[in-house]
């Protein structure tokens, strides 16, 4: 029996990752509040958990981070402590109120890069063997005018995680980096879906059979691997590179 924790608790795509790796293992949903989580732990229960604990989660309270993994590790007593941690929390944020807002646009640094980067480091230091799974994004790949702020922090954070990806390799501890496309969920709700478009599901698909092995090494030795969801997406970030600048800036979100 393992401990999964969820770092964002309420996210689409952490929830459903915790729904595939619910049976038999213990479940730590971290979340700003415990409010709200009834049908989350509900659901969790009924997927065959063992048990499902909420904690408490401010990703901006940086200097809380290794306590709060800590406090994870210690509720889960009776597992053989955290094996998985997904990073699931950030905000997509306001690109206009951003361009104007210069506290908007830290916030938004601040939650999708250096909360991320802080609470990974905690991760990788604290856990001895499993996965750690982080999120990219395809806006990341080359920033576009549309939303340069969040995608500027999706950059930031996959260059890191290369770097983190290297630092684990070799080790019994390892890093899935997955770069989605457009995701249709709660964060996206009222967009106009994007070429190559996601589901939650579709993305905790991917990223629970990259932890099981399926072309990635063993269980025993885990490889750290970057995913491209869906795969033909990664086609079409090379595309994106060769696009002209001129053209380049009037491209949509």
């Amino acid at each position: 029996m393992a401990g999964v924790l969820i770092l964002g608790g309420r996210s689409d795509i952490g929830g459903e990752i915790a729904q595939r790796l619910a049976p038999g293992n213990e479940i730590v949903l971290a979340a700003r509040g415990t409010h709200g989580m009834d049908e989350h732990i509900k659901k969790l229960r009924a997927a065959g958990a063992t048990a499902v604990h909420t904690l408490d989660f401010d990703a901006t309270a940086v200097e809380q981070h290794r306590a709060v993994f800590r406090a994870a590790r210690e509720l889960c007593e009776h597992s053989d402590g955290i094996t998985t941690a997904v990073v699931a929390f950030g905000i997509l944020g306001d690109q206009d109120r951003a361009e104007r807002d210069e506290a908007h646009a830290f916030d938004i640094a601040l939650v999708d890069y250096g909360a991320q980067v802080s609470m990974l480091t905690v991760l990788a230091d604290e856990m001895t063997r499993g996965h750690i799974v982080a999120f990219s994004s395809i806006a990341g790949w080359r920033a576009r005018r549309a939303n340069y702020v969040y995608g500027s922090t999706k950059a930031g954070l996959d260059a890191f995680c290369q770097g983190l990806a290297d630092r684990l390799h070799g080790s019994p501890l390892a890093l899935i980096t997955a770069r989605p496309g457009f995701v249709i969920g709660s964060m996206t709700t009222g967009m106009k879906p994007a070429p190559l478009s996601v589901t939650p599901d579709a993305v905790a698909d991917a990223v629970v059979d990259a932890m099981s092995g399926k072309g990635a090494g063993t269980a025993d030795a885990p490889r750290s691997r970057t995913l491209w969801i869906p795969r033909p997406l990664q086609a079409l970030a090379w595309v994106m590179r060769v696009v002209p600048r001129p053209v380049w800036r009037h491209m949509p979100r």
